[in-house]
């Protein structure tokens, strides 16, 4: 598990994010950096690393990519979803190549917005973190 800071203007909360490329973690932590200040940052690259991190603390916002070495992001987001300790984080899918199939599991599992990596900006971490929970799953 890698630690970053990032300045988090209320002066509390945890990013999780969740994305194997180091490029792409570090671009995260950049726009969590612009848009919270001082929240902290944990990164894991892979599901099984991230389900550690959320059963050792807690988190105000999980960053997730879809690709992963050990699974699918959106997967990960409805096993959140069906989780009562983690459904209430708000989570933005941070992917490549977003997919039509992915958007409906991502839908499903309540996840607050689906963005190209390259749009990805503080405009979206704002809202997330504005908004405080994540949309209301629809798991069947």
């Amino acid at each position: 598990m890698q630690y970053h800071d990032a300045v988090d203007h209320t002066g509390n909360g945890i990013c999780l994010i969740i994305e194997d490329s180091q490029f792409d973690q570090e671009m995260m932590t950049r726009v969590i950096g612009r848009s919270q200040g001082k929240m902290r940052v944990e990164v894991a690259a892979t599901l099984n690393s991230a389900r550690k991190a959320l059963e050792a603390g807690e988190f105000a916002l999980i960053l997730l990519d879809n690709n992963l070495p050990d699974g699918i992001g959106a997967n990960f987001a409805l096993e959140l979803a069906a989780d009562p300790k983690h459904a209430s984080i708000p989570v933005i899918m941070v992917s490549d190549w977003p997919t039509p199939f992915m958007w409906e599991k991502a839908a499903s599992a309540g996840v607050l917005y689906v963005v190209n990596k390259s749009e990805f900006g503080v405009r979206y971490v704002e809202q997330a973190l504005r908004n405080g929970v994540r949309k209301r799953p629809r798991l069947n």
